[in-house]
């Protein structure tokens, strides 16, 4: 016998017709949706950057420079181009990508039809005191041939069910996946800027803890010689233990600063060897020298190409698109779904008779219309926590908007900044070298105390150690501000390959 799946049932009650139904349908159903919300107005952005001393913002701006042709430094370019093959975080973020991007195939086959296999065998005796019964013992399979008992079946079917898209509802959740994925590979090319932007500052640090090094090991040297020219004349019962212990006591701090100075510079080798994928080990220098490292000047361009040049904009931007398209896919909900339903089968009691056509062929099509009316509570529930998403996308689009402006104007100032406190710190500087040289004469000649050529040897080291950190932190602000407009992005480099991961689906 052919399964009931394969068997219209026809209710003998007067049918309406199909357009007074549907119309019935749709005003029940509209009169359930909830009310939609709209955000606020966000600030509107500037169409120039505050003026800063250094930065040009008629220039195109600096995002669109490759890293190559920023930083100038094979050596720190070569450490990115190793952190873009084998950092194992955008390892992670890729296949989060092809996760997304899997699931955009998935809603795609959500617009085609359903179609299964079926294959079945059976082994059936009815009762003969059944009306089911006492009819097949009446029946014959074919003229001269009674059913068997027991009454075996076979079927080979093919089924399908396909939902017709009337309202756009799959083909939207298939575009805000879409959105979403790329949304996903935009992330991806933002924590790409942010790790070409800590991988620099890395570096730069640990330039900076070189020159650092140097330094303290200079004042040592001279230092050292101070403990020699005290003990000379403590000798020469020209000066005091006091003196020489001064001199001890200010060389053992310097040495156990340098100690200090060597243990950072094994932290930063190590976090840059992580960033670069690779286990601890040294990590190779540019011979240049720190103090007399600089950039390009950074041209800020206009406040509108931060819309096209930052990552996290982009990705913020193709969320609202994903959360508007959430709520058309919420709303449909409350509209009627047109389905199809059907198949075809070989239907027979024998196997002698299982592909004999027209004989044991059974087909059937059909079609349904189903859509909510009472109790819609669960459905008004999804639609208001969707429009509440759409709503944070847009007001986080703001929010990352207002940041990244803010973040580029906060960079430059301090780039503009730090570079005068350099000129101001130079210029401190030669007085200080002046300063302990004399004191240094003056202390050989005892026309000097001991404590003059101390504190000026010592404010001569304080004031080049924050030399050092002034520079590293321009150097710093540089590469933020470069990340800020958007700098560092994958698709604006050679480096790695201009196609984030995978194609579009």
């Amino acid at each position: 016998m052919m399964p009931d799946r394969f068997f219209f049932i026809a209710s003998r009650r007067r049918r309406w017709s199909v357009p007074v139904l549907l119309s019935l349908v749709l005003a029940l159903s509209a009169c359930s949706v909830p009310t939609h919300r709209d955000a606020d107005p966000g600030p509107m952005v500037p169409k120039e950057f505050p003026k800063v001393p250094g930065s040009a913002s008629a220039a195109p701006s600096s995002a669109l420079t490759s890293i190559e042709d920023f930083f100038h430094d094979p050596v720190l370019t070569g450490l990115i181009a190793e952190a873009l093959k084998n950092n194992l975080e955008l390892k992670i973020l890729a296949e989060r990508i092809e996760i997304a991007g899997s699931k955009v195939l998935g809603k795609s086959g959500a617009l085609m039809p359903t179609v299964e296999a079926v294959g079945g065998a059976s082994l059936a005796k009815p009762s003969t005191v059944t009306p089911e019964g006492a009819v097949e013992e009446q029946l014959e399979i074919a003229p001269g041939v009674p059913f068997a008992d027991p009454l075996p079946g076979f079927l080979v079917a093919a089924e399908f069910s396909w939902e017709l898209d009337i309202w756009g509802r799959l083909r939207d959740a298939k575009e805000a996946a879409r959105l979403e994925f790329l949304g996903s590979r935009e992330g991806r090319n933002y924590v790409i800027t942010r790790l070409v932007a800590e991988i620099a500052e890395t570096y730069y640090t640990l330039l900076s803890l070189d020159t650092r090094l140097e330094v303290i090991d200079q004042a040592i040297v001279l230092q050292r010689q101070s403990l020699d020219i005290a003990r000379s004349k403590k000798q020469a019962a020209r000066e005091t233990e006091l003196a020489v212990q001064r001199f001890e006591a200010e060389v053992s701090r310097n040495e156990s600063e340098r100690m200090i100075v060597m243990q950072e510079i094994v932290q930063a080798e190590n976090r840059l060897c992580t960033l670069a994928g690779r286990f601890p080990g040294t990590i190779e220098r540019n011979s240049k020298g720190f103090l007399s490292l600089d950039n390009d000047a950074l041209n800020t361009g206009v406040p509108s190409e931060l819309l096209r040049n930052r990552p996290d904009i982009r990705r913020a931007e193709l969320e609202i698109q994903a959360a508007g398209l959430e709520i058309n896919v919420a709303r449909t909900a409350f509209y009627p779904r047109l389905t199809l339903t059907g198949g075809a089968a070989f239907d027979a009691n024998s196997a002698d008779f299982m592909f004999q056509t027209p004989e044991s062929v059974a087909a059937n099509i059909a079609g349904g219309l189903v859509a909510p009316l009472l109790n819609t509570r669960e459905l008004e529930a999804e639609y208001q926590a969707t429009n509440a998403k759409q709503l944070m996308a847009m007001y986080e689009y703001q929010q990352t908007v207002l940041n990244a402006f803010t973040e580029v104007v906060t960079r430059l100032s301090m780039v503009s900044n730090y570079g005068k406190s350099i000129d101001f710190k130079a210029q401190q500087l030669l007085s200080l070298e002046g300063s302990v040289a004399s004191a240094l004469r003056l202390f050989q000649n005892a026309r000097a105390e001991y404590s003059e050529v101390l504190f000026a040897q010592r404010d001569l080291i304080d004031a080049k150690l924050i030399l050092i950190e002034t520079k590293r932190e321009q150097l710093s602000a540089i590469v933020n501000a470069y990340q800020a407009l958007g700098g560092g992005n994958v698709l604006a480099t050679p480096l790695a390959s201009t196609e984030a991961v995978g194609p579009v689906p």
